[in-house]
């Protein structure tokens, strides 16, 4: 009797190693490269971009990089010296920019950024964040803005994503 519950003891053991070294073992489900597929506004302004400019957002275990170019049109070229662009060519060319990297919190179905390094240097003053509502369908990431330290969102963005790596 004692053997075989030693016996069963080792053959669940050997399970628990085989399923947590498979994958079934619980794992960060935004870890990897996005590129952005769709970007939906609202508000007085809303719009729906099915073919957005280039944009992508990386996760790692614990830290996240974004660069996106958030307008319909690709961003025009500066000058060939860029000390002697214009405010309104600096405009054009920057000002529907994001770029930022930081730390991330994963919680239930939300995802809290807090910004470490960015474009916009108020997203990096400390207790500066900005949380989405997450869902991951296949190979599909949507982001729906919910809120920042200044409060809910009132104009929601969704962003869809789609994995590539």
């Amino acid at each position: 009797m004692l053997k075989q519950t030693k016996s069963a003891l080792l053959v669940v053991a050997g399970m628990s190693l085989v399923l947590v070294g498979s994958g079934f073992a619980q794992t960060n489900p935004l870890q990897g490269v996005w590129k952005v597929s769709e970007v939906t506004t609202t508000g007085p302004k809303g719009a729906k971009q099915a073919a957005p400019q280039p944009g992508f957002y990386i996760f790692t275990g614990k830290h996240y990089s974004i660069v996106t170019v958030n307008s319909d049109q690709p961003r025009p070229d500066l000058p060939p010296a860029p000390a002697t662009a214009t405010l309104e060519q600096l405009q054009a060319s920057w000002g529907e920019f994001t770029a930022q990297s930081g730390t991330y919190e994963v919680k239930g179905s939300e995802v809290t950024f807090h910004a470490l390094a960015a474009k916009n240097p108020s997203a990096m003053k400390a207790g500066s964040f900005s949380t989405s509502a997450f869902k991951i369908e296949g190979s599909t990431l949507t982001l729906v803005s919910k809120a920042t330290q200044a409060g809910p969102s009132t104009n929601p963005t969704t962003r869809k994503l789609t994995r590539v790596e």
